[in-house]
């Protein structure tokens, strides 16, 4: 019988493509968490995130970058946030719970979901042909998140400099969420 070895990949690893004026590519080893505040318990951990990442839990719909180690934290809902960070081990959860305790509902999502980085001086024109959403700076500051849906795929968007973007996306879909991505890049190159 033959032996195979398996090695684990992100399905979009390696993307890293350059058009004219705008760059995607995918972002090596981020480690997604999703974090649930308990009923009755939110300001416990509000208070443990506060102290464990140097930064409060943003508003619905923004985000901040940590003090201690540059991770984004993400509030998607009232009682939802991602904490987003660059980690090659498959241990997030691990990396969050140490920082938080057991004051919040944690879940390692890094497996489902798929990140695009987008960027240039041209990123917003490309986005704006498949996201619904008004991204404009006036309407959609450096910061801001949100669901949406790009093409017929749910995506949150997230502004992260002036000239750019992440997208997620679920990784199950990864490859219409590339395709829908890239061909609106080069509907606009």
């Amino acid at each position: 019988m033959a032996e195979f070895t398996l090695t684990s990949a992100p399905p979009l690893a390696g993307v890293d493509e350059t058009f004219d004026g705008i760059h995607l590519r995918a972002p090596k080893d981020l480690a997604i968490v999703a974090v649930a505040l308990p009923l009755g318990g939110e300001d416990a951990a509000l208070a443990a995130i506060a102290k464990g990442y140097g930064a409060d839990l943003p508003a619905p719909g923004k985000s901040t970058t940590a003090q201690e180690d540059g991770a984004t934290l993400l509030r998607l809902a009232p009682d939802q946030a991602f904490i987003l960070f660059h980690r090659a081990e498959p241990d997030a959860e691990t990396i969050v719970a140490g920082r938080i305790g057991d004051t919040a509902y944690l879940t390692d999502q890094t497996d489902t979901w798929v990140a695009l980085e987008l960027s240039g001086p041209r990123a917003r024109t490309a986005l704006e042909r498949i996201c619904p959403l008004d991204i404009h700076p006036d309407a959609f500051a450096v910061g801001d998140a949100a669901r949406t849906v790009m093409e017929h795929l749910g995506t949150i968007i997230l502004r992260t400099g002036q000239d750019s973007f992440l997208l997620l996306s679920a990784s199950s879909s990864a490859g219409s969420f590339l395709h829908a991505v890239e061909t609106s890049i080069k509907n606009v190159s």
